[in-house]
């Protein structure tokens, strides 16, 4: 039996969580489903068009402000007024958990929570889906069980209840700022029932959880680990620069994600890894390649000479080739170092990545650099060390099996479409 699939994505303007969602959507497409999306950010959008899928734009004047570079008098309406979220907890390096996190970028505010939430609402009505599958969108996952749509989540352990946060080497101090009040009150508006702890909104009927239990450690039996999700368009083609690369020196892959998100906020920014990694590897002995994921680079840093600009790559297919990955901690990034058996350093630019970053340490299959820590001597000597330190290389390839071994993407289509067909069994997966 076909059915109709939305699929949400946490709204920022990055491509990590659109690289784990694209191949589960173009493989339930492959067995004949029908497959939308729904993503307002510049760069999301570019990758949604061009892997070949719908996208219904959630429509608020916050969007248009944020990703279309509307002034906000533009769009000025009491719609926008009334969603503003004026209450924001302070930036910070130390960022506890999602609900933190949350806390940070605005979801103290009901009245903003319930406006991300209508906007969702309003595009399940004209998606009318079988199944929503989530990536780490709250007001998303909020709309879906408003409107009584079947929820599957699909996310890493931090995500889900049980976690213990980003920051789980340390004791959470008293007074971290939290959402759950205002999220409760918007469920509270809607006849919902409350939660205790952020991480319940984004647990699903069905909750699918990425990675495996050494990157992903979660108590219970109320999640199915499928290892991992990453996105390569199949009619993409080793570009001749690749291919033809010469293999006299190691090739480094350097990738930042967005550089800047230009919010009120920069702990989230990459930028600030950029220019001691130049410092560090400008005229050394190796061949490097920079990708930003089709965003521009800040006209604060120049390209040394020896470095190739590119806005974009084929991730696996430049992963495979390369001799290290250089990146910011991102989720993503790090499975698809486990997966094409490449060793990292990574330079996580806040907690969440930090994490990412100590459970690769901990697996031998990469290094980490904090920013009080950018360093070019240091960075350098880091380089080598992991290059040249065949160790790294043995862990990311054995930890790569293990990873795989979960199924991926096979498995989570199979998980989605036993849950979407067999209505009356959706309670074995809770």
């Amino acid at each position: 039996m076909k059915k109709r699939y939305l699929f949400t994505v946490l709204p920022t303007n990055d491509l990590g969580l659109l690289t784990r969602s694209l191949p589960v959507a173009k493989a339930l497409q492959q067995q004949g489903h029908a497959v939308v999306f729904s993503h307002p950010a510049k760069a999301p959008r570019k990758l949604i068009t061009d892997a070949g899928f719908g996208n219904i734009l959630p429509v608020h004047p916050l969007y248009e402000i944020g990703f279309n570079g509307l002034h906000w008098k533009d769009v000025l309406s009491w719609k926008l007024i009334k969603s503003i979220p004026y209450r924001v907890a302070p930036a910070s390096s130390e960022i506890w958990d999602m609900d933190h996190a949350f806390a940070i970028t605005g979801l103290l505010n009901a009245n903003f929570i319930k406006a991300q939430c209508e906007v969702y609402m309003k595009v399940m009505r004209a998606a009318a889906p079988d199944v929503v599958v989530d990536f780490w969108n709250p007001f998303a996952c909020i709309a879906a069980r408003r409107l009584g749509i079947p929820l599957i989540t699909i996310n890493q352990g931090d995500a889900l209840p049980g976690s213990k946060g980003f920051i789980w080497w340390k004791e959470k101090p008293n007074g971290v700022p939290s959402v759950v009040p205002a999220i409760n009150k918007v469920l509270r508006s809607y006849g919902m029932e409350e939660i205790e702890r952020v991480e319940e909104i984004t647990s699903g009927d069905l909750s699918l959880v990425t990675g495996m239990p050494e990157t992903d450690p979660l108590p219970g039996s109320h999640h199915h680990y499928i290892g991992p999700l990453l996105w390569q368009d199949v009619r993409v083609s080793k570009p001749a620069w690749l291919e033809n690369m010469p293999d006299d020196k190691p090739l480094i892959w350097l990738y930042t994600s967005n550089p800047s998100y230009s919010g009120r906020s920069k702990i989230f920014d990459s930028d600030k890894m950029l220019q001691p990694c130049f410092d560090a590897l400008a005229n050394e002995d190796y061949y490097v390649v920079v990708t930003t994921g089709h965003h521009a680079l800040p006209k604060s840093v120049s390209v040394p000479s020896n470095f190739m600009q590119l806005p974009y790559v084929p991730g696996l297919l430049m992963a495979e080739r390369s001799d290290l990955l250089i990146h910011h901690g991102g989720y993503g990034s790090c499975q698809t170092s486990l997966y094409s058996g490449t060793p990292s350093l990574i330079f996580p630019t806040f907690s969440e990545r930090e994490s990412n970053a100590r459970r690769m340490k901990a697996l031998g299959a990469a290094e980490f650099v904090l920013p009080e820590e950018y360093d070019a001597a240091n960075i350098r000597a880091k380089v080598k060390q992991v290059i040249h330190s065949p160790s790294y290389n043995v862990a990311a390839t054995t930890h790569g099996k293990n990873l795989k071994s979960f199924g991926g993407i096979s498995k989570a289509v199979e998980l989605i479409e036993k849950f979407a067909i067999c209505d009356e069994s959706w309670p074995e997966f809770r």
